[in-house]
């Protein structure tokens, strides 16, 4: 099969994520991503650089795919409270392919402190302590917790549900945001 004249940097990204997800973390390896995606190794190296690269590229994708589908069900003019609940939605609608990928991509990352680093500020924006004295932001961060907690363990395997069983876990999730009561009076 003749190799292609320019490489398409997503779909080489997507190769790697099914390799991880076919084959397991340790497989990402250049030659094996290469191979998946029908490319000479010379021509990912060109295209990345090197597998820290690569899976530098990986997150970026990720963080991108996730952040846009939230701010799709972030309706205008949105509050913090409603930013969590659009993060909780688009984690109650990751297909099982999407978690495998994502749970392959973050064993991956796990082997390097500058790819950590990278999720942890990632996390630190969701999670900012801007207003953290408040119990709107307490009850934000817990579904925003609930959310990770349960992705993580239906994506490494540890708990199995049906989809209805997830859907009603997640309306869960939703209801642990309060809704705000009326503002209190200033006091003179």
């Amino acid at each position: 099969m003749p190799r292609p004249r320019t490489i398409n940097r997503e779909r080489v990204m997507e190769c790697a994520e099914q390799l991880v997800q076919r084959d397991g973390a340790l497989a990402l390896t250049l030659d094996a991503v290469a191979r998946e995606a029908g490319i000479t190794k010379g021509g990912l190296q060109y295209c990345f650089g090197s597998k820290d690269d690569l899976i530098t590229a990986l997150i970026d994708r990720w963080i991108a795919a996730f952040d846009a589908e939230v701010q799709t069900h972030t309706p205008p003019d949105a509050t913090p409270a409603d930013k969590a609940r659009a993060y909780v939605q688009v984690c109650a609608q990751m297909d099982d392919a999407t978690r495998a990928r994502i749970a392959g991509t973050l064993i991956t990352l796990l082997q390097s402190p500058d790819h950590l680093k990278k999720i942890r500020d990632w996390y630190a924006g969701w999670l900012t302590s801007e207003v953290c004295n408040s119990d709107e932001a307490r009850q934000m961060r817990t579904m925003i917790f609930a959310a990770e907690g349960a992705f993580f363990l239906r994506s490494f395997g540890f708990i199995t549900m049906q989809d209805v069983e997830w859907q009603a876990a997640f309306a869960d999730i939703q209801t642990l945001m309060v809704p705000a009561g009326p503002a209190e009076p200033a006091k003179a």
